[in-house]
């Protein structure tokens, strides 16, 4: 793509033009979006630079010379004493009201440009900016030695290595001329004490915020608002320290960006002690949805009971309604609810607790196999057990056969046994047979007498019937 032929070309910082550096951000957290920098004569409006140094230290300087500086270039600048080297961030008309806002009313507050930097200048200034940080904590440990209630943050060296500021953070007053004197001492330069706050702190040392973004300090926010606990009571957020405050350890300043909308939204509203009087009750505050204008009613004024939610409109209804002694019937127009505005964000409806199902339908899972392993041990258990039963009965029944083929043999030895015992003689039977025709003799004669008895019951019976006759 040819792009020198483009109507608004980006550039490096080299040429005019829609330059990238008035977009991007030039040196950390006091970037300003030069909006002016494709107008054609802006930089020859006026013959002012801001220039910026380490962090939030920004300076305002006269280009008498008529140097071509555009955003980005390293310019060397009168300083007191010596001389500062820093990089020119904004140039043209936006200048004049940077000074406006930065309260600059003597004109010896603004002092001079001498040059653009050369290499002796970068040399002198890495190395003084490679002094940095053994000095601040070198200087820690001379405050804790002598017993001061301070805390160095940071420390800054001029361009050419002759002074030193030194940015301290402390609760009360604190007396420094001693260390001062000892920093003097030790370091060989000018010392220069500056007071800073604990969001200046945080804007110099940086972060990520709970927003998962950049911290607003060490990006853009260059004047800092004092916040107080009303811009949450506006907003209607709980006062958890944990959760207001900030990295620096104080309110967090993004409370203070929607505090005019909630505080416009909030004068639509009825006032919190208004009483509803319809024919089912009465009814009180009990929450409040400021931006959507809902509002909350209960019938109990501590507790949520019967809870119904109404638009603000509908609540000024009622209001005007029990002031001419009127109550509707219920508190919902028409005896419709009307509908809940749906949220655009898509969490609104999420369960929190859906990584805890999760979890918990992995621990039934876990059960539910261990459950079936258990149950097929015990079917491998059993039928291991009816093997084994089924092997023992085929083994009785082989035994049983075994032993019904040792009958045929018993039967044998019994024949051979009573063939083996001795057997009576012939005389003896002969015997055995007369005392059975005996007893057999003796049993018909028995069977006679009897016969005989019996015929004389019948002669005697005859008797009897024949005795009428004759009389």
């Amino acid at each position: 793509m040819d792009y020198k032929n483009m109507k608004f070309r980006m550039f490096n910082g080299c040429d005019r033009g829609l330059c990238r550096c008035a977009v991007g951000r030039q040196d950390r957290q006091l970037n300003t979006y030069d909006w002016l920098a494709d107008v054609p004569g802006n930089a020859e409006s006026t013959d002012l630079v801001e220039v910026q140094f380490k962090n939030t230290r920004k300076g305002y300087y006269h280009n008498v010379n008529n140097l071509d500086l555009k955003k980005g270039d390293v310019v060397a600048v009168e300083a007191n004493p010596g001389h500062d080297i820093g990089v020119v961030t904004l140039t043209g008309r936006l200048v004049k009201l940077q000074i406006k806002k930065a309260n600059l009313r003597s004109a010896d507050d603004i002092k001079r440009i001498y040059r653009i930097a050369k290499p002796v200048d970068f040399e002198k200034w890495d190395e003084a900016k490679s002094r940095e940080h053994g000095t601040m904590i070198q200087s820690r440990q001379i405050a804790k030695d002598l017993g001061l209630k301070m805390k160095i943050g940071d420390v800054e060296y001029q361009g050419d290595g002759n002074k030193a500021i030194f940015y301290y953070i402390a609760d009360e007053r604190v007396d420094f001329r001693q260390l001062i004197k000892v920093l003097a001492d030790t370091f060989h330069v000018r010392i220069e004490m500056k007071q800073i706050g604990a969001r200046q702190e945080a804007g110099r040392i940086g972060g990520t915020g709970p927003c998962g973004r950049e911290l607003c300090c060490a990006t853009w926010m260059k004047n800092f608002v004092s916040v107080g606990t009303n811009a949450a009571r506006f907003q209607d957020i709980s006062l958890n320290p944990q959760k207001l405050a900030g990295m620096c350890a104080k309110l967090k300043c993004c409370l203070n960006y929607e505090v005019d909308n909630y505080v416009e939204a909030s004068k639509k509203l009825p006032p919190k002690d208004a009483l509803l009087q319809t024919a089912d009750g009465e009814y009180h505050q009990f929450k409040v949805d400021i931006l959507a204008g809902l509002i909350t009613y209960s019938t109990d004024k501590n507790l949520a009971s019967n809870l119904e939610t109404i638009s603000a409109e509908r609540a000024w209804e009622i209001i005007k309604m029990n002031k001419a002694g009127e109550k509707p019937l219920s508190l919902i127009e028409n005896g419709k609810a009307k509908p809940a505005p749906k949220s655009s964000d898509l969490l609104a409806e999420a369960d929190l607790s859906r990584f805890d199902k999760a979890k918990k339908k992995k621990k039934n899972n876990n059960r539910q196999n261990n459950r079936k392993r258990n149950a097929q041990g015990d079917n491998r258990q059993q039928a291991d057990n009816r093997a084994e039963n089924k092997q023992q009965g085929e083994n009785r029944q082989d035994e049983n056969r075994q032993q019904g083929d040792n009958r045929p043999n018993r039967q044998q030895n019994n024949r051979r046994r009573n063939n083996n015992r001795p057997r009576p003689q012939q005389g003896e039977n002969n015997k055995g047979e007369a005392n059975k025709a005996e007893t057999n003799k003796a049993v018909a004669n028995k069977g006679e007498g009897n016969k005989g008895e019996a015929n004389k019951g019948n002669g005697n019976k005859s008797g009897e019937n024949k005795a009428p006759n004759n009389e």
